[in-house]
């Protein structure tokens, strides 16, 4: 893990995500907690990561499960409470990561005392603080944005005779950051937080943050297929111009980075969901060294597990990056679980899942991990009765939300509810999980858990790996190759993301190459020919 001193830990650092409502129940009520968490941390620690991204635990009604802050300044007591939050941030201090939070800030809860009191009239101290518009002379909306999640962005309130904005649901109004107000309140909070102690900040939705002053609409999509939402939502068939990735952003992504520089060490990621535009937004606010640290973008979240898109998407990102960092993943709270999205009719799940992480320790940048796909976890299957996600709730059956990759951890086989709570928890946890639980793998050598163990230690005593140069090498349709390099340290990484097994060529100065023991077991290596077995891959160490 990264050295405490060092304040460039976070290149080439393993994030790993804990959604705490699903990760570990200490007082029986069937939710996860922060108490929880500081049990399990252990776990994450043996995985050998060097920080962990905390989703939301502020108090809430949870209409969005925590995505709806209503006090940023306090743990809402499903989750515990600050000295709880304090308990877990020394324990991961001491076992040497570091804690990342989530700051949810393009938006709040309508329950947050600032709406209730916004709302209230339109010459309160807080009417402008958030997105206040007038109908049009007909009542409609003042304009054709949409929200993520389904309709209009726009809500009447019947108390100030107006409509508010809501990139989300209609209970999370948007916050006006052309109010210098509402700015200067949201730094506070985060300075909070960093008083605390806390690492860094993971910037939910940190491109909604402006909107357009003159509210103009957004233009037609140029294609239907939103790049990051389903097909089902009509919110891809526009070009989002003016409801988010607003040039005014950037001088307030300096200003958290100006704060953040008061506490070395301390770092900030931008979720940026952009579509066609993410990898320009992305270097836009991780470039010039007082910006964002880096970012993490939703461009391989899709159904696609190929060569070309891992080509397409890593060099589309470092080159409009080339003076900021990215920030990788596969799977999240968002999006059905990779080991799902990429299998196969025949497919061996476990396969998959270590083809995924052999690729994600050898790209340059900075990886997140999810809770559970270091178990191989496939997406759950949840019932309609079952289901909490309004989101999934909103567009069923087409889409069945984002509750199947948020079941709860299964930490033992043997015990009713998976070691995860003496109650029934928020959401079922299916069969397999059980199967794949930690108490399972930890018996196995062979298992995925050991296999991430040993992945992320070979990624982390790797300085070609960690930061690196990144090369990619012409292989064909089938197979993803490239080089990283840090000095004269160069690895070649091949994978063959076909089901046929594969030979590639080998180039004259690899004719002597050591295999790095993390390769797969079954390749076929002479001095002119690699073989790949299917879903194979091998780590290539030119000789000196």
């Amino acid at each position: 893990m990264a050295e405490t001193g060092d304040p460039d830990w976070w290149r080439g650092a393993v994030i790993y995500q804990v959604y705490p409502r699903s990760f570990q129940d200490s007082d029986g009520d069937g939710i996860g907690d922060l108490k929880g968490l500081t049990a399990r941390l252990d776990h994450i620690a043996s995985l050998g990561v060097d920080a962990i991204w905390v989703s939301p635990f502020f108090k809430s009604p949870m209409a969005d499960m925590g995505y709806d802050v209503s006090d940023y300044r306090d743990v809402d007591p499903m989750f515990g409470t600050l000295a709880d939050f304090d308990e877990m941030l020394a324990r991961a201090h001491a076992l040497g990561m570091r804690i990342i939070i989530d700051q949810v800030i393009s938006h709040t809860s309508d329950q947050h005392d600032w709406f209730g009191e916004s709302r209230s009239s339109r010459d309160n101290p807080k009417a402008d603080w958030y997105v206040w518009a007038d109908p049009k002379p007909d009542g409609t909306a003042p304009n054709n944005w949409l929200s993520i999640f389904g309709g209009p962005a726009w809500e009447w309130d019947g108390t100030r005779m107006q409509y508010y904005m809501h990139s989300f649901l209609t209970s999370q109004p948007d916050l006006n950051f052309h109010s210098a107000e509402i700015r200067d309140e949201l730094i506070a909070a985060m300075r909070f937080w960093l008083d605390r102690g806390v690492d860094g900040f993971r910037l939910d939705a940190c491109n909604h943050y402006f909107h357009d002053a003159r509210l103009r609409d957004n233009p037609p999509a140029k294609r239907i297929k939103g790049h990051d939402i389903p097909e089902t939502n009509p919110y891809g068939f526009q070009e989002h111009v003016y409801d988010k990735t607003q040039p005014e952003n950037v001088a307030f992504l300096k200003r958290v980075r100006a704060l953040l520089e008061e506490y070395p060490g301390t770092v900030a990621v931008g979720e940026v969901g952009d579509g066609e535009r993410a990898p320009q937004t992305v270097g836009t606010y991780t470039s010039g060294g007082d910006t964002l640290h880096f970012c993490y973008t939703f461009d391989l979240f899709g159904t696609e597990f190929s060569p070309d898109i891992f080509r397409t998407t890593i060099t589309k990102f470092l080159k409009a990056a080339q003076d900021g960092w990215v920030c990788w993943a596969l799977s999240n709270h968002d999006v059905m679980r990779h080991v799902s999205r990429f299998a196969q009719p025949g497919d061996d799940p476990n396969r998959i899942a270590r083809l995924a992480i052999a690729i994600m320790v050898a790209l340059r940048g900075t990886i997140c991990l999810y809770q559970g796909e270091e178990l191989a976890l496939p997406e759950a299957d949840i019932a309609y009765e079952d289901l909490r996600d309004p989101y999934g709730i909103r567009f069923w059956p087409s889409f069945k939300g984002r509750d199947g990759c948020r079941t709860p951890m299964p930490w033992s086989s043997r015990e009713e509810q998976a070691g995860f709570s003496a109650a029934k928890p928020w959401l079922p946890i299916p069969p397999v999980h059980k199967a794949n639980a930690v108490d399972v793998q930890e018996a196995d050598p062979r298992s995925i858990l050991h296999f991430y163990r040993k992945a992320l230690a070979w990624r982390r005593g790797s300085k070609a790996l960690r930061c690196g140069d990144i090369d990619f090498v012409d292989a064909g349709d089938d197979i993803l190759a490239f080089t990283r390099a840090a000095g004269g340290d160069v690895t070649l990484c091949l994978y063959n993301m076909s089901r046929q097994p594969r030979d590639w060529p080998l180039p004259a100065t690899y004719a002597n190459a050591l295999v790095e023991p993390l390769s797969v077991p079954g390749i076929t290596l002479n001095r002119k020919t690699l073989r790949l077995p299917a879903l194979g891959w091998a780590f290539l160490r030119r000789p000196a």
